[in-house]
């Protein structure tokens, strides 16, 4: 991801989230040598982006967000393999990442990418206030 993405990315981070970041967040964690933020780019519009942390050995994906009008064409999928194949060319022991246990499309996704489901977070979310799903792929 580039900076010229962010104010799009800021966009869908809006549109999909009840608590967004911010766009001075987004640029901050993109300067951040620990992140690794990818996009899914088509004639210029971002239809999708994803983003971690790296810890040692460790990946936390922080987001992943497909604009509304571009989902169920495999960009979640082509974004979560993205960070797979980073995570192995770098030695990762795992990938891992926190859900809503009431986005089914977003489990499923996972877990058709071989997360698998590894704890949950009582009352995590607000807006509406709900169970995170803790969700890991080793490697």
């Amino acid at each position: 991801m580039e900076e010229s993405h962010l104010l799009q990315v800021a966009e869908i981070e809006n549109k999909c989230f009840s608590h967004p970041w911010s766009l001075k967040s987004l640029e901050s964690e993109l300067k951040n040598n620990g992140s690794h933020f990818y996009v899914s780019v088509e004639d210029d519009k971002v239809l999708g982006y994803i983003g971690m942390n790296v810890v040692v050995d460790e990946g936390y994906i922080f987001n992943v967000a497909v604009d509304e009008n571009a989902r169920k064409k495999g960009i979640g999928t082509a974004l979560i393999n993205t960070l797979v194949t980073f995570a192995k060319k770098n030695s990762l022991a795992f990938l891992t990442l926190e859900v809503r246990q009431s986005n089914e499309n977003a489990i499923r996704l996972y877990s058709n990418a071989g997360f698998v489901k590894v704890g949950e977070r009582k009352n995590y979310y607000s807006e509406p206030v709900e169970n995170a799903i803790l969700m890991t792929k080793y490697f």
